[in-house]
Order: structure tokens, then C-alpha cells, then sequence
């Protein structure tokens, strides 16, 4: 892998996504955002709204989901969680992974239902083991070339096929009201749990890799990236209608770093997995990224999805109008009052509506454990009526 600035081909929104991919050209992770582009050619108009509006079909209104829909701040959730108190249990349990992912869709009717898991899921099947103790713990951190010649090439059905039969019963359940998403840790993000042996607060032992042993971290992000275009190919394959990469530690890295070690890495997933799946819609998120919004431009994915820390008219400008854009209000707004959700919601969309591009209404980051349920009701509740408030 060169140690210099990545290059991308930037898409040339046409007449559809699979179009858009063939027409693209090169250019340098910090060029200046591309024009605006044809709208994208009408699919099924029983397609679900979300698939909808990314393709960019004329749709009545932008769709809404949020990230960590499912999860701590649903009482549901809390209950089910005494009697099944490992989250391996109730991320790796068809059952329970799907009735969680399906308890926000049930009190929310949100336009994309996620599925339950974790980025950390697909390690095992990679021969990295890893528990939640509660928070990830790998049980021998990979910080030489000979631990990073023991990884192994995942195959996703014999390692999690619980991953692939919840995207399928998800599917089979929902149909098309709304849109079932997969999501995958990026690169990086993985190799950051995998060298420091779990959370970090200062990545010390990735960033004394990536600057004294590159080649080693080189060869880990190697092996990962493929895996992970595997793993996205699975999840498509399985019911997934839309993917998520999320790049949560990438912010981490000086922008320049960004173009060695994380950068090169999300491309090549969404490169690969183009190949074989070209019509997929591919999310990348990373959080704090108001620093490397060219450079996730320069990746290439469908919809970048905007953190908090970005002012979305500037986002746009940044990256050019010829992606979807999903978020980004400030997931700690629900904790104010109803009126006060409303009117950023509004703020949200209209600043969409503006920049005049895609957009799935979303958070800047998930929802925060202790938002009052109510006011994740209203924020649903607002976004799916606000073509009406216009």
C-alpha cells in the first residue's frame, strides 16, 4: 500500500446507480465537490421509500430512520434485557435479534429497519475471538505480522448464519414498508478494537503500529478490507437492502493519515463489493467528521451521512450535491422539548430541500440511552409529516 494520498472515482450521478458507477472519474481525495447530475431513473414505485429516495424517484417526503433505533432507551428493550442479559445472546439469538429490530418499527414505523448486531460480529469467523464483558474484549490483541498471518478469510454463513436468517426473516416480515439495513465496521474501525484489545481512549497501540510497523497494520487492513466486502456481500445477499459502513475511530486520525490508513481501506470494500452488487446503496458514517468530508467523498459511497459537528448547507458544499446525504441533528435534541425537536427536525429537512439533494432524515450520531421514548415518537412523528408544514 503507497503511504501517499488516496485517489477515487468520483460518480457521475446519471441516469441510475448502476450507471452513475461506470461514468466515474478520477480525482484527488480534497477536489473540489462535483456539480449537480440528472436525477436517478425510476425503479418499482412499490420499492421502499427510502430506496426510493436515494435512487432519487420524485418521493412525497425524505424518509426517516435513526441510528441505534433498537436498543437502550426502549423499555421493551430493557425488559427483554433481564431475562437475556448478554448482549452475544441477544445479538447472536435469530429470535431475539429480530424481534429487537423490529421493537422501534413497531412504536415508530421507522422507513429503514436496521438490524440488530454488532461491527464486532463477524471477528470470530476471522479467528479473532472476541466478548462483551460489557464492552468488547478481544482476547489476544494482533500486534505483529505473525498474529496478522493467523487471520483467516471469513465465510460469513459457517461463522454467523444467524446474521443471514434475521436479514431474511426481517425482510419476510417487513416487505416493502420499509427498507431492512445491514451495517459493517470499516477497516480501520476494526482494526482499532482488534490491536488495542478493545476500547481506547488514546489508540496508542493502533497509532504506534501505524507509525512504527506500518506494514503490519498495512497486511491487518488488508485481510479486513475483504473480509468486510465479503461480509457486505453476505448481508445483501441475506435480505439487506441498504449497508452502513461505519468508520466510528477514523475522526482519530490526522487527515493525512486518513489518506493511508483508513481511506484506501473503505474503498477497496466499496470497490469490491460494487463488482459483484452494484445496485446496493452503501451508507458510510463516520462520527466527528467534520475534518474529512472530501476524503469521504473521495471513497465513493452512495449516501454520506453527516455527524453533528457539520453544518449540513456546508456539508453539501463540501462534498458536492451529486451524493444522498442522510442525517444529522444532534441526537441530545431530544432531550428538549417537543417544540424544540420540531423545529430542528424542520431545520434538518428544509437545509436538504435547500442544498436540493437526496436526503434521509436521520441523527448525527445514535440515540442517546435515557432520550424520553416520547420524544423519539415525535421526532418520527415530525419528520414524516413535514412536507405538510412546509
Amino acid at each position: 500500500m503507497q503511504t501517499k494520498a488516496f485517489t477515487s472515482a468520483r460518480p457521475q450521478r446519471a441516469a441510475a446507480l448502476k450507471a452513475q458507477r461506470t461514468s466515474a472519474v478520477t480525482v484527488r481525495a480534497t477536489a473540489a465537490p462535483a456539480v449537480a447530475s440528472a436525477p436517478a431513473a425510476s425503479g418499482s414505485a412499490s420499492d421502499p421509500l427510502m430506496l426510493r429516495a436515494i435512487r432519487g424517484d420524485k418521493v412525497e417526503r425524505a424518509p426517516v430512520w435513526m441510528m441505534r433505533q433498537a436498543g437502550r432507551y426502549q423499555k421493551v428493550y430493557q425488559d427483554l434485557c433481564k431475562k437475556h442479559p448478554t448482549f452475544r445472546e441477544r445479538s447472536e439469538r435469530v429470535d431475539l435479534a429480530v424481534e429487537i429490530s423490529l421493537q422501534p418499527w413497531h412504536a415508530f414505523k421507522p422507513d429503514g429497519v436496521i438490524l440488530f448486531s454488532d461491527i464486532l460480529t463477524p471477528l470470530p469467523g476471522m479467528n479473532i475471538p472476541f466478548d462483551m464483558a460489557p464492552g468488547p474484549i478481544i482476547m489476544d490483541p494482533i500486534r505483529t505480522m505473525a498474529q496478522v498471518e493467523k487471520v483467516t478469510k471469513l465465510d460469513a454463513e459457517a461463522a454467523c448464519p444467524f446474521v443471514g436468517e434475521s436479514l431474511r426473516q426481517l425482510r419476510t416480515y417487513i416487505g416493502n414498508q420499509a427498507a431492512v439495513l445491514g451495517f459493517v465496521g470499516a477497516p480501520f474501525t476494526l482494526a482499532t478494537y482488534i490491536v488495542e484489545g478493545g476500547s481506547s481512549k488514546n489508540f496508542a497501540h493502533i497509532k504506534k503500529m501505524a507509525f512504527s510497523t506500518p506494514e503490519t497494520l498495512h497486511a491487518l487492513l488488508d485481510k479486513l478490507a475483504d473480509n468486510v466486502a465479503d461480509y457486505v456481500r453476505y448481508q445483501a445477499d441475506a435480505g439487506a437492502q441498504v449497508v452502513q459502513i461505519f468508520d466510528s475511530w477514523a475522526s482519530e486520525l490526522q487527515p493525512q493519515d486518513f489518506d493511508i490508513f483508513s481511506g484506501p481501506y473503505i474503498k477497496k470494500v466499496i470497490d469490491s463489493v460494487r463488482k459483484t452488487h452494484p445496485d446496493l446503496p452503501i451508507i458510510l458514517y463516520i462520527s466527528g467528521s467534520g475534518g474529512l468530508l472530501e476524503r469521504m467523498a473521495a471513497c465513493h459511497p452512495d449516501i454520506i451521512s453527516l455527524d453533528q459537528s457539520v453544518d449540513f448547507t456546508d456539508g453539501v458544499k463540501r462534498c458536492g450535491n451529486n451524493f444522498a446525504f442522510q442525517g444529522n441533528m444532534d441526537p441530545g435534541v431530544l432531550f428538549g422539548s417537543k417544540e424544540f425537536i420540531e423545529k430542528r427536525v424542520m431545520d434538518t429537512i428544509k437545509a436538504a430541500r435547500s442544498a436540493n439533494v437526496r436526503h434521509v432524515m436521520n441523527l448525527g450520531h445514535g440515540v442517546l440511552p435515557g432520550t424520553p421514548e416520547d420524544h423519539v415518537g415525535h421526532f418520527f412523528h415530525v419528520a414524516r409529516t413535514a412536507h405538510e408544514r412546509m
